[in-house]
């Protein structure tokens, strides 16, 4: 097949992660992809690039009205560049990451005729309203219902924002839940854990790590509090985030400053050596509709996973299994499941090997995603074979 691939993102984060990986997939399948999108800023990831770059900063700077409105207009210039791009190579079907303000998947299918699968990641909206308010609400809501239901297929990542997506009026059969995935091969021959431990200066030590960028609603100081408890454990953060100084400075009070420590922000591929040394991978808090891409990670590489008991983690998780499950309703829980899995490496042994088993248990690889996407594209052309403009129809035989 020949794919569309169009989103807005500039960060070089896990949504960055995300983009390349379904790319690469999607090619290593044999499929020709053409992107469309924003230029990605070159070099090393950073705490900047993490949040955003320019977009960052233009948010910032610009009255919050003045900023949506950017965003909005910005959708009229990616819909002219996809125009262009569906004319120049003859797509079968656009594939479009979803963001708020950017209904250009919809008005390429009302233009062309060419089908749309839109990736939705969190329900913005909502999630914008929450952290930080909207001026444009009303603007940012008919967008939102505009790209969820004017798509061929919705693609959520978790059960979970597939019933908020519903709840809108998106037929169940147009949405297909898609969690994110992994790639093994980044993940594979990896050091022992004394190894990895060795290289980063904690030989001997019960390493507590964490991966990602790091804000207060994570929880980590939590993990601080529980450190005098433990005198042999350390906190090992992979990444950098706003939260780092106030979780250095509640270390330092707490006496354990030297047992806390961040990398600050590195290569994705750099990471998996740093999560090799991870006694216990943690996941302190999460959105209800998310699925973590650390989750993933911490999987693949057989880590003992500790995260909260709610309905999106579940849905790859299982308490006793691969993960140990802690009630997030209960401020006591996190610190009893946390003392309980330091002072049982029988246990943690037995969770690690159901967590390295899982990946392929249930066929969680971006591979395995592409596969399905080209299938669900696939479906959506045989249904509605749309003459479009300068494409073929395809046609399969059952």
């Amino acid at each position: 097949m020949k794919i569309l691939y169009h989103h807005r993102t500039q960060a070089n984060d896990g949504c960055a992660v995300h983009i390349t990986e379904m790319i690469a997939a999607l090619r290593r399948d044999g499929h020709e992809v053409v992107v469309v999108a924003p230029a990605v800023a070159k070099g090393e990831p950073s705490a900047e690039k993490a949040t955003g770059g320019l977009i960052a900063t233009l948010r910032k700077s610009l009255p919050k009205a003045a900023f949506e409105a950017l965003e909005f207009l910005y959708s009229g210039f990616a819909y002219f560049r996809l125009l262009r791009a569906v004319f120049s190579h003859r797509p079968d079907v656009l594939y479009e990451r979803y963001s708020l303000f950017m209904p250009t998947g919809t008005w390429i299918r009302r233009t062309c005729g060419l089908p749309v699968l839109l990736e939705v990641n969190s329900p913005l909206l909502e999630e914008r309203a929450q952290h930080g308010g909207l001026a444009l609400a009303a603007l940012a809501g008919w967008t939102e219902r505009l790209s969820w239901k004017g798509a061929d297929r919705v693609l959520p990542v978790t059960a979970v924002l597939a019933r908020q997506i519903s709840a809108i009026g998106v037929a169940e059969g147009r949405i297909s839940v898609i969690a994110n995935g992994i790639n093994p091969q980044t993940f594979g021959a990896l050091p022992k854990g004394a190894q990895a431990k060795a290289a980063l200066g904690l030989e001997g030590k019960l390493v507590l790590g964490f991966t990602g960028f790091v804000r207060d609603w994570h929880g980590l100081d939590r993990v601080i509090d529980a450190l005098p408890r433990t005198p042999q454990a350390h906190l090992l953060i992979v990444g950098d985030g706003p939260a780092r100084q106030d979780l250095l400075a509640r270390a330092q009070q707490m006496g354990v400053g030297d047992r806390v420590s961040f990398t600050g922000v590195l290569p994705h591929a750099r990471i998996a050596a740093h999560v090799a040394a991870f006694d216990i991978a943690l996941q302190p808090a999460v959105t209800a509709y998310a699925s973590p891409l650390k989750l993933f990670e911490y999987l693949q590489m057989g880590r003992t996973i500790l995260a909260p008991d709610q309905p999106n983690l579940r849905e790859i998780l299982t308490d006793g299994v691969n993960a140990r499950l802690f009630n997030a309703e209960r401020p006591a829980a996190f610190a009893e499941a946390l003392d309980g899995l330091l002072t049982d490496p029988e246990e943690r042994r037995r969770l690690a090997e159901g967590a390295r088993a899982t990946i392929a248990r249930l066929g969680l690889t971006w591979d395995h995603n592409a596969r399905r996407v080209v299938a669900l594209a696939q479906t959506v052309l045989l249904a509605s074979p749309r003459k479009r403009p300068g494409a073929k129809i395809i046609r399969r035989s059952p």
